[in-house]
């Protein structure tokens, strides 16, 4: 889905979310009023390549024509059905889920951004790549990550394992990959927000932030419109 005009996953009073249009094309398509479960819970302006979710229906249907049936509904919505599977009963698409992958999309460089544009943070001032790959690997591990919580995170604990971050260039293109179990809100876009300063040469200490334990000894937080739910991992079938 692209997120540019989406309040984001959760359903509320206040605009379209990923969550109220997938739920109004299944009641358009089979007549059930269903609770969809996404594995993230992604903001307004976030955007996803492939989110896992799940619902359950009353009436057993075949999976392809559920998947054509609802893209039917979905037609001219920033929102599109890859695929469907039966799954089984004890499947939870959040709280079976293994890991989650993100990636951020940074283009740096000093001419504006147009077929970017809502899909990537335009940063113009140059950056230093090598200092942010060398920042980045301090974020791996287990850590107390309230400096990258955002003030209204309901996670119960602020300790987060990041299990692994990448940084890569391709041009003008900057990708900042992560990986993990689970995230805080907004954990994600503050990293890359606190990365970029340093690679515009602002001297933060990861170690220092991660000691501080504060929101306001990391870097600012990231526009949402550079950010993409890749991925989420699960136990093989067999395991479920």
């Amino acid at each position: 889905y692209d997120g540019t005009n989406l309040i984001g996953w959760q359903e509320n009073q206040d605009g379209s979310s990923v969550q109220s249009l997938l739920q109004d094309a299944i009641f358009q398509f089979c007549g059930e009023r269903v609770t969809v479960f996404s594995a993230g819970r992604t903001d307004a302006g976030v955007h996803a390549v492939n989110m896992v979710a799940h619902f359950d229906l009353e009436k057993e249907q075949e999976p392809e024509t559920v998947t054509r049936a609802m893209n039917f509904y979905l037609t001219e919505k920033p929102v599109a059905v890859l695929n469907c599977e039966k799954v089984s009963d004890d499947f939870h698409s959040r709280f079976s889920c293994l890991a989650r992958h993100y990636k951020y999309v940074v283009i740096n460089r000093s001419s504006p951004v147009v077929l970017q544009k809502n899909r990537a943070w335009w940063v113009p001032q140059k950056l230093d790549i090598n200092a942010m790959k060398t920042a980045a690997q301090k974020l791996v591990g287990k850590h107390d990550s309230t400096p990258f919580r955002a003030a209204q995170c309901q996670s119960k604990s602020p300790i987060k394992t990041l299990d692994s971050v990448s940084i890569t260039q391709s041009g003008d293109e900057i990708i900042f990959e992560f990986s993990a179990r689970s995230f805080l809100h907004h954990q994600v876009r503050n990293m890359v927000g606190t990365l970029v300063e340093i690679g515009m040469g602002k001297p933060y200490d990861i170690d220092e932030i991660f000691a501080a334990k504060n929101r306001s000894a990391a870097g600012i937080n990231a526009p949402a419109c550079g950010l993409y739910f890749v991925k989420a991992d699960y136990p093989k079938a067999a395991d479920l």
